[in-house]
C-alpha cells in the first residue's frame, strides 16, 4: 500500500507538470488555432532566470516571482515580435514560426549562455521528505500537486468571474463573432499568451527543482510530452489538457513500476502506444468536442 500511495504521488507530480504546460498550449491554442512549440523555451527562459538571479545574489524571495515575471513577458514578447504580423496566415504559416521561435531561442541560448547544463542549486528544506502516518511523501512532489491545482483553480476563477478571462473564452467558441461584437483581438491575444508564459514559468519552475539544472534544451521533451496530453485529452479543451497531463503522468509512472528492469528503456514507446490506442477509439481526445478544434 505505501509503494502505491507514493507512486500516486509521483504521479499527480509529473502529471501535474505536463497538465500545466498542457493548458498553457490549449488556452493559445483554443483563441489563436495554433500549437506554440516555442513555449517550451519559455520554461528553459523560466530556468535561466531563477540560475542568473541565484548567481546575481537576487533576494530568494523575489527569485520566483522575477522568474515568473520574465516568462509572461517573454511569451507576450514572442506573440508580438513573431505572430502577430502573421496574423491570418495558415496554421501551417504558424506552425513553421513556433519551430523557427523555437530553433532560434535554442541557439541563442547555447551561443550566448552555454551548451552544457548549468546546475541550480536546491534549498535543502526542498530536497527532503516528511511522514503522513507510515507514508514518506517528498517535499518537491507535493509542492508539484499543490502549484498545479492552485494554477488550475486560479486560472478558472479568472476565465469565469473576469471579463477578459470571459472574452477569452467567447473568443475560444467563435472569435470572429465576437470580434464584430468589439472585442479587442490583440487584448484577448496578448492575455492568451501571457497566461501561458505564466503556466510554462510555473512549470519551469518545478520542472528545475526535479532536475536541480537548467539547459539550452530542456524545454524541448516536457512540451511534447504536454503536446501529446493536449492531444489525448481533446486539443483546445482546457479540462481536457489538465486531465490529459494527469492521464499521460499515471502511464509513465505507472510502467516505470510495473516493468521489468530490462523494459524499461522502451518505456515511453510503451507509453505512446497506449496513447495511440485511446485515440483510435477517440480520435477527437478524451474530452474534443466538435467547436473545440479551430481550423
Amino acid at each position: 500500500m505505501e509503494t502505491l500511495i507514493q507512486q500516486c504521488v509521483n504521479a499527480l507530480s509529473l502529471g501535474g507538470t505536463y497538465a500545466l504546460l498542457a493548458l498553457g498550449l490549449a488556452v493559445v491554442f483554443s483563441v489563436l488555432g495554433m500549437i506554440n512549440f516555442a513555449h517550451g523555451e519559455i520554461l528553459t527562459i523560466a530556468g535561466y532566470t531563477v540560475f542568473f538571479s541565484i548567481i546575481s545574489a537576487v533576494p530568494p524571495i523575489l527569485i520566483i516571482p522575477l522568474a515568473l515575471l520574465v516568462a509572461m513577458a517573454s511569451a507576450a514578447l514572442m506573440e508580438r515580435i513573431a505572430f502577430r504580423p502573421l496574423r491570418g496566415a495558415s496554421p501551417t504559416s504558424l506552425l513553421i514560426t513556433s519551430f523557427a521561435v523555437s530553433g532560434i531561442l535554442q541557439m541563442l541560448f547555447q551561443n550566448f549562455i552555454s551548451a552544457r547544463p548549468r546546475p541550480v542549486p536546491i534549498p535543502a528544506a526542498l530536497t527532503g521528505a516528511f511522514n503522513v502516518g507510515p507514508f514518506h511523501i517528498g517535499v518537491i512532489q507535493s509542492l508539484s500537486i499543490f502549484a498545479t491545482f492552485a494554477m488550475v483553480g486560479l486560472l478558472t476563477l479568472f476565465l469565469k468571474r473576469t471579463m477578459l478571462g470571459i472574452a477569452i473564452r467567447a473568443a475560444a467558441v467563435d472569435f470572429p463573432t465576437t470580434r464584430l461584437m468589439g472585442l479587442r483581438a490583440n487584448r484577448v491575444i496578448l492575455a492568451a499568451f501571457a497566461i501561458s508564459g505564466l503556466l510554462a514559468g510555473v512549470s519551469g519552475l518545478l520542472w528545475i527543482a526535479q532536475r536541480g539544472s537548467v539547459d539550452p534544451l530542456m524545454g524541448f521533451l516536457p512540451v511534447l510530452k504536454a503536446f501529446i496530453a493536449a492531444i489525448l485529452g481533446g486539443i483546445g479543451n482546457l479540462t481536457g489538457a489538465v486531465i490529459g497531463g494527469f492521464f499521460l503522468g499515471a502511464i509513465e509512472i505507472g510502467l516505470q513500476a510495473v516493468l521489468p528492469e530490462s523494459v524499461q528503456p522502451f518505456r515511453d514507446a510503451i507509453a505512446l502506444s497506449l496513447v495511440v490506442l485511446v485515440l483510435l477509439y477517440r480520435p477527437q481526445g478524451l474530452f474534443g468536442t466538435a467547436h473545440s478544434v479551430r481550423p
